[in-house]
């Protein structure tokens, strides 16, 4: 989270200085319980020479770096030759000389004053860069550091651990660095004020690799009690009855705005909705004033990768339910668990088994089969454990498709995913998949030659060749067809495609700029780089007009009844309401859009017996926003309060938690005296 550009002025004292002998510190990255990448750094004096790269899921970054140090361990000079997550090419450079500091990365140009050396962490650095960030902070007053452009770095102490036993046993501190990016960041150091690794991201010093199952439970202990203690700062429960005055509610079913309103809540459940009128709120409710606003039900993200940061950002932007898409299992059903009592906080959640083949393509999530026998073990094991559906990823076998489709659907469970390497579009959908995860994933079926391996970037860089797809060829209608007749769902995932595709170095996107300002300089700067490689003219035109064949699909399939599940593929929760804009932008009209992420969501659960409306007896899942949707879809960036199962969330308390300027304050709340608000059960 933290390997973003800052730069903070501070002269070290020697006392940090890297060691002057001869140093390779060696560090493996593991995935899953495999080794998918390595960050080698050899430290020869004043000189640093450091190599990292990953590859995991088909696709990873890749960086060398130069960097020469002071006396004091402080970088004068930084040169980064690096490739981003899809193979883009980075040069950055800094330097300090003649009392400035001066840099480039491809998010921004820039010089300060700086008449003694400053620190300066690279906007494309490897991670064995934040044990200079440790350093420095522990040495700062309050072990806080004031950052360019903008913002503060903080470090605190976490805790201490010993790691292994007997001859290994090594202990370490924890730290937590924040205030860069939308979260912190958890950093080992040894004994000797070393980097040994990271919690959460699998990086850990080389020969310690057995020990990361170890690092796990004090992960997940640190971030549980984080998590636990938003949710009893963030979540509101009302003790007596609810009444939302003066509001318009959204109707999905009708696609319309009623007349002014007031709806009651009663615990979990929608006790009326009727017309707004004069008379006061009965003594003994609580009264919400909606201040003319918009009364609708939550939105849903129908592809999330649930982490606790992105339940609370999904609140934060009015997600009231996601469907998982694939995850750490163990993981997952532990945070259900406690999400079910009450004591974490997030939207509803659908789970998707992942279930990905053995190659060298390999995402590691989920499980990895390396056998047909085994991935029908898979399967049950997902439906022993309640999950929804399957999914299907890159390098499952094509041949085993039908046979485990067969076999979910034995179990009553559905089947979605990409389309395996080598396979088509129309023939996932003839061996039983329900829906096909991501607009490109669908396309790659008309753009690209069946020989072409899709377990690699090209799944995503290849959507360049949609400039010359005609919508109207045979080929796309007879898998739209198909789609119709099977009634196969599409999971979008758009704004992801756009994010791609439209990513230029130093530029903000059209889909950023609403929020990018509120949010922790380093996401910023993160958000202003290219992943793709644009060497020409046009390759810049290629990937503008595939774009343009993106949204055109979107609407061609709406038209022909296809049902669109508006997904992300993405933790900010901005991303969804992105990719709301994005199914306007394509021409489909925002009411009709709210549906397809409200009511049309529900549907596809089979859940609209209890959600998906606002009306008397379904669960209270609904949220509060500034305007009129229906008209101006952006007006869904102004949520002043979401509420899943009569538990009510205010955004601007969540962005402020989570260091984001705020949107939008939270409606007047009028409670009897002797009430008392606090957190309670999500179910």
């Amino acid at each position: 989270m933290l390997f973003r550009t800052l730069i903070v002025s501070l002269a070290l004292p020697a006392a940090l200085a890297v060691s002057a002998a001869a140093d390779t510190q060696r560090y493996v990255i593991m995935a899953n319980g495999e080794k998918v990448g390595h960050v080698t750094a050899d430290v020869q004096k004043t000189k640093v020479k450091i190599d990292y790269a990953v590859s995991n899921n088909g696709r990873g970054p890749t960086t060398k770096e130069d960097i020469t140090l002071n006396a004091a361990g402080v970088p004068v000079t930084w040169t980064i030759n690096a490739t981003t997550l899809f193979g883009a090419p980075v040069t950055e450079t800094y330097r300090w000389e003649g009392g400035k500091a001066v840099w480039s990365s491809q998010a921004d140009r820039g010089e300060i004053a700086a008449p003694t050396p400053v620190l300066y962490v690279g906007n494309d650095a490897s991670p064995w860069s934040t044990s200079l960030y440790v350093k420095a902070l522990l040495k700062a007053p309050k072990n806080t550091l004031p950052v360019a452009p903008s913002g503060t770095m903080r470090l605190a102490e976490v805790r201490k651990i010993t790691l292994g036993m007997g001859a290994k046993a090594t202990p370490l501190t924890v730290y937590e660095l924040a205030g860069i990016d939308l979260g912190p960041s958890y950093v080992l150091m040894d004994a000797k004020g070393e980097f040994f690794g990271s919690l959460g991201g699998g990086l850990i010093r080389e020969g310690f690799e057995s020990l990361i199952p170890d690092l796990e439970p004090v992960a997940q202990s640190i971030s549980l009690q984080r998590a636990r203690d938003a949710q009893k700062k963030l979540a509101h429960r009302f003790e007596t009855p609810v009444r939302i005055r003066n509001v318009r509610v959204f109707d999905p079913r009708t696609m319309t705005l009623g007349q002014p309103s007031q709806v009651g809540i009663y615990r979990d459940r929608i006790s009326f909705v009727m017309p707004e009128d004069s008379a006061p709120t009965p003594a003994g409710e609580t009264a919400i004033d909606g201040q003319g606003g918009t009364l609708m039900p939550g939105l849903h993200d129908m592809h999330s990768h649930t982490s606790l940061s992105s339940n609370l950002m999904n609140l934060a932007v009015g997600v009231t339910a996601t469907r998982d898409m694939g995850n750490d299992n163990d993981t997952l059903l532990a945070w259900l668990k406690e999400m079910q009592a009450g004591t974490l906080a997030g939207p509803r959640i659908v789970r998707n088994g992942f279930l990905e083949g053995r190659s060298p393509y390999s995402a590691r999530l989920g499980k990895v089969v390396d056998t047909l026998d085994q991935a029908l073990e898979g399967v049950r094991w997902y439906a022993a454990h309640g999950y929804w559906q399957i999914k299907i990823y890159n390098s499952m076998n094509p041949d085993w498709v039908a046979v485990i489709a067969k076999e979910a659907k034995r179990f009553g469970m559905g089947v979605t995913g990409h389309v395996p390497a080598f396979s088509s579009p129309d023939r996932v959908i003839a061996e039983g998949y329900n829906d096909i995860a991501h607009i490109n994933q669908l396309m790659l079926g008309w753009i690209l030659d069946p020989t072409e391996d899709t377990r690699t970037p090209l799944r995503l860089t290849g959507m360049a060749r949609a400039k010359d797809l005609d919508l109207n060829s045979a080929r796309v209608q007879k898998t739209v067809t198909a789609m119709k007749a099977n009634h196969v769902a599409l999971d979008t995932t758009a704004m992801t495609l756009e994010r791609l595709m439209l990513s230029r170095a130093g530029q903000v996107q059209e889909g950023d700029r609403p929020y990018l300002d509120h949010v922790p300089i380093g996401y910023q700067r993160y958000r202003k780089r290219s992943f793709v490689t644009i060497s020409s003219p046009a390759d810049d035109d290629a990937y503008q007009k595939g774009f343009v064949t993106i949204l055109q699909t979107l609407k061609m399939l709406d038209s022909n009844g296809i049902q669109l599940l508006p997904g992300t593929d993405d933790t900010t929760g901005f991303a969804l309401l992105r990719e709301l804009e994005v199914y306007v932008k394509a021409g489909i009209p925002a009411p009709r859009t709210l549906m397809l992420a409200t009511l049309g969501c529900e549907r596809y659960f089979g859940r609209e017996a209890d959600l998906g409306t606002i009306e008397r007896g379904k669960l209270a899942d609904m949220i509060l926003v500034t305007g009129d949707p229906t008209k101006d879809i952006s007006q869904m960036r102004q949520t002043r309060m979401t509420m899943v199962g009569g538990v009510a969330y205010y955004p601007a308390e969540i962005f402020e938690h989570l260091a984001i300027k705020p949107f939008a304050f939270p409606p007047p709340v009028k409670a009897p005296p002797a009430t008392v608000m606090r957190a309670t059960v999500v179910k």
